[in-house]
């Protein structure tokens, strides 16, 4: 697997990353406040990625977990496929837009779960790689420990060149 690891505004170097632990390090270095949120990548495959958010930090004032980090730990799943197989030299995912779902109130841990398609991963890199950036549309699940699901979002990204 690979890590794209950036320095400086537009440019990324890649180097070798062979667990989601590396991955959680990147992702909570380059987005700070998924330390003080205790977001985990659980899974970092070419086609499927997961990350976990703890109940106890994400709590609300209605003993739930907050919203705005139960779409965080959806929406973030976007830019980890920039660490499995949306690796492109130059190239970052950014999020267009989300919209997002909430069907049940989440008491415990959650797990949030999204697929690619080897297809749509192909696609993405050839344009991006001939255009300097490609569209890609990613649907969410999050689920808490009981399998519930809580949350979908589908969410509107690009792997864009700079």
């Amino acid at each position: 697997m690979r890590l794209c690891v950036r320095h400086g505004p537009h440019l990324a170097r890649l180097r070798e990353v062979s667990t989601p632990e590396e991955v959680t390090a990147h992702v909570r270095k380059m987005i700070p406040i998924f330390e003080a949120m205790q977001l985990e990548v659980v899974e970092a495959g070419r086609n499927t990625v997961a990350a976990r958010l703890p109940a106890a930090p994400n709590v609300n004032h209605f003993g739930t977990s907050y919203a705005g980090s139960l779409f965080s730990v959806a929406e973030v799943l976007g830019g980890v496929y920039a660490s499995t197989s949306l690796v492109l030299e130059g190239a970052v995912p950014l999020v267009k837009q989300v919209t997002i779902d909430f069907l049940r109130p989440a008491t415990t841990d959650v797990v949030a779960r999204a697929t690619l398609t080897d297809e749509t991963i192909e696609r993405v890199l050839a344009e991006t790689a001939e255009n300097g950036k490609s569209n890609f549309d990613l649907d969410t699940e999050v689920v808490d420990a009981e399998g519930t699901v809580v949350a979908r979002t589908r969410g509107l990204y690009q792997l864009r060149r700079f």
